[in-house]
């Protein structure tokens, strides 16, 4: 016997028609309870699988979603994806997860690859190097619906998203830091390309105002966040003899770096510089001093983003401000600004 059990290995072993083993697997009115009690059981003891890809494509759906990070090592992405599988999951979907590394020719590639999987939606939180998203509008033209988490392309402005109010948590974050007496506060800003971190600014910039503290550029400094680019560019400050008192890093690791930098030069925090971060990363919280950071809630937005892709792609009617979810972020404070 072939290894492979279908539905004719089914009904030769219990002498019926074909067509009437496929009937009772699919629970149809049509064949009579003992029936199918037989099919079943026959099927049970023969180790039949239902090839589910075979009748998804009958149905012209997949149930399954593709999800692109930057990178799943990040706990904001980690935590996120755990909050759309535990999503997808209740709602019957499969999820297939990608990484596109930062890097623009490999998010196009994913998302290629995806449509040709024939996913019913994708959930996607852009690279660094993503500008004008012509690679998505391939999503559109393939009638598969799309859904920004987080960082989102501002060239697809009627796209559905779900991101933190990037903005206000920078006001917050640096409207602490100037109560805390500090003036010369450094913002370490990711590439202004990319929305969320011309929102941190834009909060960075509001707070500033707002205590009539002028803004110097200067103070402005763009990278890619990692924690070399923290070290380098708290060195590129001290060297430079460019008087601080705080630094407000877009994310946790260049503030990492930057806590690792100040401390090798016999600098005290938060006497000398006050440091906050961005996204609570689990080491923000056991590195010496602990970080003052913004928590993301990444669970709770990989759960949203996946409900409302499901309801898109279920056809739902959606409300204004369903299609555009906003999260409340939260400060955390920590030895770094205490």
């Amino acid at each position: 016997m072939s290894n492979k059990v279908t539905i004719h290995v089914i009904a030769k072993a219990l002498n019926i028609d074909s067509s009437t083993v496929s009937r009772a697997l699919n629970n149809s009115d049509r064949v009579t309870k003992k029936t199918k009690e037989l099919v079943l059981k026959k099927a049970k003891e023969l180790g039949y699988q239902r090839n589910s890809l075979a009748s998804n494509l009958r149905k012209n759906k997949s149930y399954t979603i593709g999800v692109v990070v930057p990178r799943i090592s990040r706990h904001f992405f980690s935590s996120a994806i755990s909050g759309i599988e535990e999503m997808a999951y209740s709602l019957g979907y499969n999820v297939i997860i990608c990484q596109s590394l930062e890097e623009l020719s490999r998010e196009e590639s994913i998302i290629n690859n995806l449509i040709s999987n024939r996913v019913d939606g994708v959930l996607i939180s852009v690279s660094m190097e993503t500008e004008d998203g012509a690679h998505l509008k391939a999503l559109k033209q393939n009638n598969v619906p799309l859904v920004f988490f987080d960082r989102h392309c501002n060239a697809l402005l009627n796209t559905s998203k779900v991101s933190l109010d990037d903005a206000h948590a920078a006001y917050e974050a640096t409207n602490y830091l100037i109560g805390k007496g500090n003036k010369r506060i450094v913002h370490f800003s990711g590439p202004q390309t990319l929305n969320i971190y011309r929102e941190r600014l834009k909060g960075y910039i509001k707070a500033l105002k707002e205590n009539n503290i002028p803004f110097d550029e200067d103070l402005v400094l763009s990278s890619r966040l990692m924690e070399l680019n923290g070290k380098e560019l708290t060195k590129k400050i001290i060297d430079n003899n460019i008087v601080i008192d705080a630094i407000f890093s877009a994310n946790d690791l260049a503030a990492i770096g930057a806590i690792k930098y100040l401390k090798s030069i016999g600098k005290k925090i938060p006497d000398e510089v006050s440091v906050i971060g961005f996204s609570n990363e689990p080491v923000s919280e056991v590195i010496e001093p602990s970080l003052t950071t913004i928590n993301q809630f990444g669970l709770k937005m990989g759960k949203k983003a996946c409900e409302l892709l499901i309801r898109i792609i279920n056809g739902e009617a959606l409300k204004p401000h369903e299609k555009n979810e906003i999260i409340k972020p939260e400060l955390i404070l920590r030895e770094s600004t205490l």
